[in-house]
């Protein structure tokens, strides 16, 4: 029989001992803690001004002037909100606003697909070349175009309809440039097996290309739409009737010479601001995923 020897254990209370920080990890622990209050109150100064729109659309207009300005709106009322429905046409310019942002996102993911497929996996003589004469377009400011646009679309006498507003949207060059980012990304292996397979070159396209760049085609689409639903100085120019307004145009109608009631206004701001910020919340990971995978190149 063979003699065994028992060890005595140490008490639980020194086993569970914490072991205390080695000196090398304090610094590392340090700079995440400043680095992440900096960030969080970096983070709570951009949600502010969303904080105070929300807060001066449920106030009253003499809770609005108030001295000193109340942080929290109480009581909450809804009498703006009321006020807004009862003396503008908030569902029309709604409705006119989700239309067009709508057919110039489906129509720029579209046409700058096809763009961005060209000139990533097309085999054509000065294909770069044209790419940056093409991008080089990105220098030429906004503003520099409205003059000679107004003229185009008051020579096809499209001025104070939609089309006015869908057709100088159409196709950007920044969503060129960023899809073609991603589809460079994409073996060009799987597409000449496809097309040895016998699939045209439509079919590649929309078939493979599509489903595989979906991440970038939703950022896309999520940037479209929203500078689409926010864009304010061309539809001011191009419509004259309030029954085709946009959101922002229309709630710009609401200031008045003399006197402006800021929570019916504010109201309509909280009435625009509500479906980006639902988009952003319900799309953020394509968002992420097709902005980020843009950058790397096989």
């Amino acid at each position: 029989m063979l003699n065994t020897r028992t060890q005595r254990q140490p008490p639980t209370a020194n086993r569970l001992r914490v072991q205390p920080v080695p000196p090398s990890r304090r610094p590392r622990m340090t700079v995440r803690v400043v680095v992440f209050g900096i960030v969080s109150v970096w983070a709570l100064l951009g949600l502010f001004p969303l904080y105070w729109l929300f807060d001066t659309a449920l106030s009253s207009p003499q809770a609005f002037v108030s001295i000193p300005p109340r942080i929290v709106p109480f009581p909450w009322t809804w009498q703006n909100f009321v006020y807004l429905f009862q003396a503008a046409p908030i569902w029309r310019w709604f409705g006119n606003s989700l239309f067009v942002s709508t057919v110039v996102t489906l129509g720029n993911l579209v046409f700058d697909a096809m763009a961005a497929y060209a000139f990533s996996k097309g085999r054509f003589r000065g294909r770069d070349t044209l790419f940056w004469v093409v991008l080089s377009t990105m220098m030429i400011p906004a503003e520099a175009t409205l003059v000679p646009q107004f003229f185009v679309m008051s020579r096809l006498h499209l001025l104070n309809t939609y089309w006015a507003l869908i057709l100088p949207a159409l196709g950007h060059v920044w969503g060129v440039f960023l899809l073609r980012q991603y589809m460079q990304t994409l073996s060009t292996d799987f597409f000449d097996a496809a097309r040895v397979d016998g699939a045209s070159e439509w079919t590649v396209f929309w078939k493979l290309v599509v489903p595989l760049s979906t991440p970038a085609l939703g950022a896309l689409g999520l940037l479209t739409f929203v500078a689409n639903w926010n864009d304010f100085i061309w539809p001011l120019i191009a419509l004259n009737s309030t029954q085709l307004f946009t959101l922002p145009v229309g709630l710009s109608t609401l200031q008045q010479q003399y006197y402006t009631n800021y929570g019916y206004v504010l109201a309509g701001g909280v009435i625009t601001a509500i479906p980006t910020i639902l988009i952003f919340l319900l799309g953020q990971r394509f968002f992420v995923r097709g902005l980020t995978t843009g950058g790397i190149k096989n």
